[in-house]
């Protein structure tokens, strides 16, 4: 499988799944929050306009629920409603894949290791072990695509990166740090 195919995964749809669940929806006024986001992303009885589902993803986001912190990212990676912030993208993505998100958890996985495969330094080698450790998570939750993204992440990384990988993947708790 060649970088362009990892790629491909990333960026595979436009916008995340609907159907996947939330694992930490949060509050009911932030489920309607999101849902009211959906209607604006995909003009479903509405208008399709970018900028209030952000607004509503934003607002589900601050109380927690992970659908709208995946979605929130993935308007900042595209700049669909909001200018385009790969940090804020960031931010959102790992706040959702720290609730448990198997997207984001997925997501984060990738994009980190497309961030870090090269290299020898602390930091690539830092990144290397987080990205496996995410694409594992998401793999254990049964992401489509997960376990072969963790074999491909894997193939770059020494024996101790990859213990590490797993020793982390099974400390990680939901909703901690």
């Amino acid at each position: 499988m060649s970088f362009s195919s990892l790629r491909r995964w990333f960026s595979r749809a436009d916008r995340p799944r609907e159907e996947v669940t939330s694992n930490s929806p949060g509050p009911p006024g932030a489920e309607a929050q999101f849902v009211s986001g959906l209607k604006f992303a995909t003009g479903e009885g509405v208008s399709q306009d970018y900028t209030q589902a952000a607004q509503c993803y934003s607002q589900a986001a601050e109380q927690d629920h992970s659908l709208a912190q995946l979605h929130l990212a993935m308007l900042y990676w595209q700049g669909q409603g909001v200018a385009r912030d790969e940090a804020k993208s960031l931010m959102w993505m790992t706040k959702a894949a720290k609730l448990g998100n198997a997207e984001a958890q997925y997501r984060l996985g990738v994009q980190q290791h497309l961030l870090f495969r090269e290299g020898s330094n602390g930091t690539a080698a830092e990144g290397r072990i987080e990205a496996l450790k995410w694409v594992r998570l998401s793999a254990g939750q049964s992401f489509r695509g997960a376990e072969s993204a963790c074999e491909f992440v894997a193939l770059g990384m020494t024996r101790d990166e990859v213990v590490e990988a797993v020793r982390r993947a099974a400390a990680f708790v939901v909703g901690a740090n």
